[in-house]
């Protein structure tokens, strides 16, 4: 509808903000589901409730090919009016997302297509400005009042009955991490009548089932990540963060042979997702662990990459299976082997609804399964 509305009223640069978003929310269906509908998607006035499944590639050349054309376009003198929730009609930071997406589309397709179009976007920041600091980032503040309201609707469907992983806790802890506190609530036990608090500690990822053989109640999520006690109070939804850049920055610069540059990169990421959450800093002396000081490998800085992209929709899922990294621990309670999935199923309303092209689809890429790698993956 905003493509449609910048034709009408000859406003160009909404033409490049609807490529944006459309590479931002495309970019997550393909990545989640391989082949999905697109270039038939959304055309049901026009008779098509059938689409057809295009190719995972073929999607990425189109939307990576519009966020070219948008760079273009907000290079070029235009006005933005109205309730821009996100960037307050800021033209230059819309680009910098849209070229930050463009190396975010660039990257998770490096194993097909190599690095080179990576390396000349990150040379060039004047034809490609992209994030350059957290106020850049595409980080939405909501509210919490109407229209603008927390994506977990009650506290307690994102708190009860959840904990955090041991992996994830323990990691932290080895970082003497100071996001801690923001992310998890610490675990304790009941010694008697005395409740002993036992710092940040997790459970097993796939454990057997039977908590009782922990002995403590674990480490919970953080409810005022994502819905504060007082209303009113801004609440961080992350779209693509300043950190994400630089931990791109480090991969490239690093499988470039360029180590110096990779530490910049790596310590500038590792600093940015620690303030990115309001509250949240990252000091020298972080870097004086040996657990954080930059060891010039690819898994570290992936590592710290997992971090710095909690609660960024399914982006670690994502870099997972792009790199192996990190290394997850396995349980003889994991299915597949302890393999992690590889994409979601198509809906089932997609077999019926759409039975032949889900046929075509699913025949295509290798079955309907969770194990069928995507494009990008092979």
């Amino acid at each position: 509808e905003m493509e449609e509305a910048a034709e009408i009223y000859n406003q160009p640069v909404y033409k490049a903000v609807a490529a944006t978003l459309e590479a931002y929310i495309v970019g997550i269906l393909t990545d989640s589901f391989g082949d999905i509908p697109y270039s038939e998607a959304m055309k049901a006035e026009e008779g098509i409730s059938q689409p057809v499944f295009d190719q995972q590639e073929n999607i990425y050349n189109a939307l990576i090919a519009k966020l070219e054309e948008a760079n273009t376009i907000y290079a070029e003198n235009g006005v933005m009016s109205g309730n821009d929730l996100l960037y307050n009609n800021d033209r230059n930071k819309w680009r910098k997302f849209n070229n930050s997406l463009l190396l975010r589309m660039h990257l998770r397709a490096s194993k097909r297509n190599g690095y080179d179009r990576l390396k000349a976007i990150l040379a060039n920041a004047t034809q490609y400005p992209v994030f350059t600091s957290n106020t850049d980032a595409a980080l939405v503040k909501i509210s919490g009042i109407t229209p603008y309201d927390y994506a977990w609707g009650r506290r307690q469907d994102y708190v009860n009955f959840e904990a955090m992983s041991s992996f994830f806790t323990d990691l932290l802890n080895e970082l003497e991490d100071p996001r801690r506190p923001l992310f998890m609530t610490t675990a304790s036990r009941l010694e008697g009548q005395t409740v002993v608090n036992l710092g940040y500690k997790g459970i097993p990822s796939a454990h057997s089932g039977d908590e009782s053989q922990f002995g403590y109640s674990p480490s919970t999520p953080n409810g005022d990540l994502m819905v504060f006690t007082a209303l009113g109070t801004e609440v961080i939804e992350v779209m693509m963060s300043y950190a994400e850049v630089e931990f791109i920055r480090a991969e490239v610069a690093l499988l470039s042979g360029d180590e110096a540059a990779a530490k910049t990169a790596y310590e500038k990421g590792v600093r940015a997702a620690g303030t990115q959450w309001e509250n949240g800093t990252i000091s020298d002396s972080y870097f004086n662990n040996p657990k954080a000081k930059f060891d010039g490998t690819l898994e570290q800085v992936l590592t710290q990459k997992y971090l710095a992209l909690f609660f960024n929709d399914y982006q670690q899922w994502f870099e997972h299976r792009r790199t192996g990294f990190p290394v997850f621990p396995k349980t003889p309670y994991m299915l597949q082997n302890g393999v992690m999935p590889s994409r979601f199923m198509y809906h089932n309303d997609v077999r019926r609804f759409n039975a032949e092209n889900y046929r075509i689809a699913a025949d295509r890429i290798g079955g309907d399964s969770p194990m069928t790698k995507v494009w990008w993956e092979k």
